[in-house]
């Protein structure tokens, strides 16, 4: 579904990316891993289209979007739900849903995509004329994820959903994670929590100083020992 190859993306002078190839197979929840500043924030920005590379390509269903505006690149089916949340802080749970759904993809499904996020997340329907900034921090990221939805994605990349959040609000969130891919959504799960993330995921990809250091089944990088000392403390 999704192919990069050979990425590579500086910012000035600095390196963020270092020749960095992955597959993300259709259906499947993928994990990105790795400690802070190690590159996954700038592989889903590039992806997304907010950060353009210096080298490489970025194939989805096919179609090199390398450098394509992330307008574009959203309106094809790629969704993100960002690091820290980013609602709209002033407006209403609902106004926030309904700026998720202006992608022209989205517009003739947007009563039934919002009635999908109220169904996934009864609370965003309980509050839905409630400012967003007024929420918890778990709301506020569940808004966010509702908001990514209703642009009908086909492939939604999560990056760092689980920060800032108590554990129990982030094995629900990470629970609806995996129903929206038993679902059929495709899912990246860009995590500096690797173990949760390893469980989770069906494949997994760990960078280390922007490159991609190991990748394999979440499975057998739970076993790797490299991954349990350097990650797992174990």
């Amino acid at each position: 579904m999704l192919k990069v190859e050979n990425l590579d993306v500086y910012y000035g002078d600095a390196q963020a990316l270092d020749g960095v190839s992955l597959d993300i197979r259709e259906g499947a929840i993928v994990a990105i891993v790795g400690a802070n500043g190690a590159g996954k924030t700038s592989l889903i920005r590039t992806i997304a289209g907010m950060q353009s590379p210096a080298r490489g390509r970025v194939y989805f269903r096919g179609l090199d979007i390398a450098g394509w505006p992330s307008h574009k690149i959203c309106n094809l089916g790629i969704g993100q739900v960002a690091e820290g949340r980013q609602v709209f802080p002033s407006l209403s749970v609902a106004e926030n849903l309904a700026m998720g759904a202006l992608v022209s993809r989205a517009r003739a499904s947007r009563a039934q995509n919002l009635d999908k996020v109220y169904e996934l997340f009864p609370v965003l329907a309980e509050r839905r004329y409630q400012a967003a900034g007024t929420l918890s921090g778990g709301e506020q990221q569940m808004l966010a994820i509702g908001r990514c939805l209703m642009g009908a994605p086909e492939m939604v990349m999560f990056d760092e959903p689980s920060l800032g959040l108590a554990p129990a609000v982030v094995q629900s969130l990470l629970r609806c994670i995996r129903d929206l891919n038993r679902d059929g959504l495709t899912c990246v799960l860009v995590e500096q929590n690797v173990a949760v993330s390893l469980k989770l995921a069906s494949y997994a990809y760990v960078l280390e100083n922007g490159r991609i250091a190991l990748a394999g089944s979440g499975e057998f990088l739970l076993g790797d020992d490299r991954v349990r000392e350097a990650y797992l403390g174990l």
